[in-house]
């Protein structure tokens, strides 16, 4: 009699993000009972065990089961992927589609952000930064009444209040008259390989004791099974006790199953052709996922042509050595950490890691230069998406060049063509982390550094951190002259325009901003940052009372924008438009390309664009848009207190800035003047307490909450399409 396959847990009424079972789950029945009641009870469980007992596996199926339970969702986070304990809060932002682009440590957002939410955090793979998920999991818990957290680790976290859960190995004796849920495993996955295989008869004595053999550890039950596409099972068997002999001369003082895992992997290993295994090496140079072409470029050679790279991977896949998974373009890879880690053994062993870490970093580098590319032009929302699948290995890759002697300028030129996904994607915080190290550790007057250091400017600008902004320009302009880097010059002042215009000084911004154009039209330079020098100067004039000149420049960046595909520097654009025409008096105008502006903004994450649209939305509202129409100074108000939630998450309000804040103050000024004191106090409250797709699908006059859309993971919807919710805003 077998046991049959528990079925997979499914979120249908709360929100959250969970990978798609692919495989059915097999056996835990009493450790997922386990989990439930450990769940209901404690606020931190830590499930424990051996690489490749199934942790991960166990952990995701007991949260999917436990969703009903969390109004606000269940969440994973892969810390395996992060190898920086400084980006470990990033990482959990990230996960949670959290954006936040303050300077602010991701630890204090993530406090006030989660505060008032009921959710189940799945921290997946935590033993390589123990100490920051204790120290992280023990802030959040005191903080955030609603959240607990579920780990998995291959030691205890050692925090307070933690519950342990050891996982062993599948059963591989019979119990009770059922058969070991080790052997269920092993036909389960058989029958994948050989849709006519049976179980039973002779076949079940010889997969029972291959099991014991390989102690029920189910990575090494599945790669067994992958194996049977060439070899019986007897053969397996007989090939399995070759190898137990061979790879036995290990360290000693390896725990057993460590021991076992190992020699399961190195058995693997050896049934690899010899491309297989080099390629398996090879390819545990990435972090996350991959596609294709980028195996092509960075494991070719010395043994694997380009062309061959496709068979092997797909014969890779078919061994369960490298996971295939469906994304928005395409058929994408990833190879389980306890596989890619074994690779990445046997790649030190060749004395080749060095060169094909420098191969990969090279690709990452021309990912990120084309995204830069790209971003200006009409697949910018694709270019966003790209690279967001790239991040783990655009880590890695700077991780590699801030560790590496002689590679600093590799880093500052990484780090600041990155500049479009940190600003137009809502990863500032990060994207200073990264450039504060290179900056720290090259200080030589290069071209990287001067693109760095504007960069950085530009984006302590945006959170309001004139203090770091202003010295980070100075010294890139002064640079710039110094060594006659004209282009670096035209960024500088441009930012230092910025700097200007957010400090109160819009006449000296205009200045700052005609010269940056100036200098930009010199070199021929046209992209996404001269269209927001465009639109900055057209501002600058608005603030100053000049309309004329104002709508001269604003136009002139929608016909740019409109012309060449640019959506990013449009939103923006739409800001100054729906400004200008709320100060020409055409409220019906005002609202349709404020409500645009945001539209667009959501596209990219950006809450800078989103919050700067939102607060003119609300001021429009306490303004009827003709003769006989009433204004709405509650829904204003309720509009505010959204704005105000996102403010959070930017930086200072108006980047505090006393110019930017004058629409917000008569707004202000106008609900309080028409609502009583509680009015107005609820309604504030009512709209701080909207997440930011709801926030936003309001501010946009939307009829249904945008997480009702029914896209896919990792959809963005088109220019023209009602703007969809991020998966998780907590």
């Amino acid at each position: 009699m077998s046991r049959e396959s528990a079925p997979t847990g499914r979120q249908d009424t709360a929100p959250g993000r969970l990978p798609a079972e692919v495989t059915s789950f097999v056996g835990r029945r009493e450790e997922l009972a386990a989990l439930a009641v450990l769940l209901a009870g404690a606020r931190l469980v830590t499930v424990t065990g051996p690489g490749g007992v199934g942790k991960s596996r166990l952990a995701v199926q007991a949260a999917a089961r436990a969703a009903g339970e969390f109004p606000d969702g269940v969440w994973l986070v892969e810390v395996a992927a992060v190898q920086d304990a400084l980006l470990l809060g990033h990482a959990v932002l990230e996960a949670l589609r959290l954006t936040d682009s303050t300077a602010r440590p991701p630890l204090d957002v993530l406090v006030e952000q989660l505060a008032d939410r009921h959710l189940l955090l799945v921290l997946d793979g935590c033993e390589h930064l123990v100490a920051a998920c204790a120290e992280l999991t023990d802030t959040l818990l005191r903080a955030v009444p609603g959240l607990r957290v579920l780990a998995t680790s291959r030691e205890s976290l050692q925090s307070a209040g933690e519950h342990l859960l050891p996982v062993a190995p599948l059963p591989v004796e019979p119990a009770a008259g059922l058969r070991p849920d080790s052997v269920v495993l092993f036909a389960d996955r058989a029958r994948a390989v050989l849709p006519g295989f049976v179980l039973g008869g002779s076949n079940e004595a010889e997969i029972t004791q291959l099991c014991r053999r390989l102690d029920g550890i189910p990575l090494a039950v599945e790669l067994a099974a992958g194996r049977l596409r060439a070899l019986s099972v007897e053969q397996i068997t007989a090939r399995l006790d070759d190898r137990f002999r061979l790879l036995t001369g290990g360290a000693r003082n390896a725990p057993a199953r460590h021991q076992t895992l190992r020699t399961t992997i190195g058995w693997s290993h050896e049934l690899c052709t010899v491309q297989e295994r080099l390629l398996w090496a090879r390819l545990s140079v990435f972090a996350g996922s991959f596609e294709l072409e980028a195996a092509e470029y960075v494991c070719a050679g010395d043994g694997i042509e380009a062309d061959d790279i496709l068979d092997v991977v797909a014969d890779l896949v078919a061994k369960s050595v490298v996971l295939r998974e469906d994304g928005p373009f395409g058929v994408r890879y990833r190879m389980l950490d306890t596989l890619r880690e074994y690779g990445a053994q046997w790649l030190r062993a060749t004395g080749d890691e060095q060169r094909l870490l420098r191969r990969h970093r090279d690709w990452y580098l021309g990912v990120a230069s084309w995204g830069e590319v790209e971003w200006f032009g009409p697949r910018q929302a694709e270019t966003a998406e790209r690279t967001r699948l790239a991040h783990s290995n655009l880590r890695a890759a700077l991780e590699f060049c801030l560790a590496e002697p002689g590679e600093e300028q590799l880093a500052l030129l990484l780090a600041g063509t990155l500049w479009f996904y940190w600003v137009g994607s809502g990863h500032l915080g990060e994207g200073r982390h990264w450039l504060d190290r290179a900056l720290a550790l090259a200080p030589e007057p290069t071209e990287a550094r001067a693109k760095a250091l504007w960069v950085t400017g530009y984006m302590a600008t945006l959170q309001g951190d004139l203090h770091r902004a202003r010295p980070a320009l100075e010294e890139c302009r002064r640079q710039a002259v110094e060594t006659g880097d004209d282009r670096a010059l035209a960024y500088a002042v441009h930012r230092q325009g910025c700097a200007a215009l957010i400090g109160d000084e819009p006449g000296r911004a205009a200045e700052l901003f005609e010269e940056a154009l100036w200098l930009y039209n010199t070199l021929g330079e046209l992209n996404s940052n001269v269209l927001m020098a465009m639109f900055e100067l057209g501002i600058a004039h608005l603030f100053q009372g000049d309309t004329e000149t104002g709508e001269l420049w604003i136009g002139r960046v929608r016909e740019l924008c409109e012309e060449h595909g640019e959506q990013w520097a449009y939103a923006y654009g739409l800001y100054a438009m729906a400004y200008s025409q709320w100060l020409a008096g055409d409220v019906r105008l005002a609202r349709a390309y404020a409500r645009e502006c945001v539209r667009l903004n959501f596209l990219f994450r950006d809450l800078l664009g989103i919050v700067l649209g939102m607060e003119v939305i609300a001021l429009l509202e306490t303004e009827p848009e003709g003769p006989g129409e009433d204004c709405d100074l509650l829904e204003a108000r309720v509009l505010q207190g959204a704005a105000h939630r996102i403010w959070q998450g930017v930086g200072k309000p108006f980047f505090g800035s006393h110019t930017f804040n004058g629409a917000h103050a008569e707004c202000e000024a106008r609900a309080r003047a028409g609502l009583t004191e509680q009015e107005f106090a609820e309604a504030f409250e009512r709209g701080a307490g909207l997440d930011l797709a709801a926030a936003v699908c309001r501010a946009i006059g939307g009829d249904e909450h945008p997480d009702g859309s029914g896209q896919p993971p990792g959809h963005r919807p088109s220019p023209c399409a009602p703007a969809a919710a991020p998966a998780c805003n907590p």
